[in-house]
């Protein structure tokens, strides 16, 4: 590495810009509010729940805009990206805590869902990561963060496509730690596990409770608590390539 990139100075939080995909979210709001109380400016995404998102905005302190994309669709992530720079500057971190889930057996499920739930949660965060990539290596700083989940760590039946897609992440998040490292960069996901949000407010009871009993605490988290895993990987400079697990031990059970 050489001496500049090495003793490159390390940008204000007030003078960085965060995106966050799947802000409209439980745990993309919880996200958000970290951020802002960090002090950065802050980029709401949604697909959906644009008037969450607003909501979201005008209870942050720190300069917000909210912007819509499917970012499964790589040239609408350009120009949501474009936006973001337009509004607030440069992108410096970037955490993709959007998510779609269609479970069913590989058997009998539909071949669109299949690919969709891929499509969105694996293809979408390598065109948002290779989309916010060149800010942060001009900047010689930058951190992204993959929501990823215990079904991507462990077998899960019922959901070939979206342990296969946050597999994919975790192994995307692996490779290109090592080739950002020496821009300053770090690249880490974030397992969550089971949460209280729009995503399991549908499971079957049988089922929620089956993975409630695999936690340490018998009950699923709060986004607000997993979203305390960000404070930690904003600020380890010596960390990356890494899994931070907030899943009440679900993951080792």
């Amino acid at each position: 590495m050489s001496d500049s990139i090495r003793l490159a100075a390390t940008p204000d939080a007030e003078e960085r810009t965060a995106l966050v995909i799947g802000a409209s979210g439980g745990l993309g709001t919880a996200v958000a509010r970290v951020l802002d109380r960090r002090g950065y400016r802050l980029a709401l995404h949604c697909t959906t729940g644009t008037d969450r998102a607003h909501k979201l905005a005008a209870e942050l302190r720190r300069p917000s805009a909210v912007v819509q994309a499917d970012v499964a669709d790589w040239a609408a992530t350009q120009d949501m990206m474009a936006r973001v720079r337009a509004e607030l500057g440069g992108i410096s971190v970037l955490v993709n805590a959007g998510a779609v889930r269609h479970d069913g057996f590989m058997a009998t499920q539909a071949v669109d869902d299949w690919t969709r739930t891929i499509a969105v949660n694996l293809l979408g965060t390598f065109h948002t990561c290779r989309a916010a990539l060149p800010d942060m290596m001009r900047a010689r700083w930058g951190r992204i963060i993959n929501v990823v989940s215990p079904a991507g760590l462990i077998g899960s039946r019922g959901q070939t496509a979206y342990s296969a897609a946050k597999a994919g992440v975790l192994g995307m998040t692996r490779s290109l730690a090592l080739e950002c490292g020496r821009f300053q960069i770090t690249v880490n996901a974030l397992s969550p596990g089971l949460m209280a949000t729009a995503m399991t407010e549908n499971m079957p009871s049988g089922n929620r409770d089956a993975l409630m009993g695999r936690t340490a605490f018998n009950r699923m988290g709060t986004p607000d608590e997993v979203a305390q895993g960000i404070a930690l990987l904003l600020d380890a400079e010596y960390m990356t390539g890494q899994v931070l697990s907030i899943d009440g031990g679900m993951s080792i059970s």
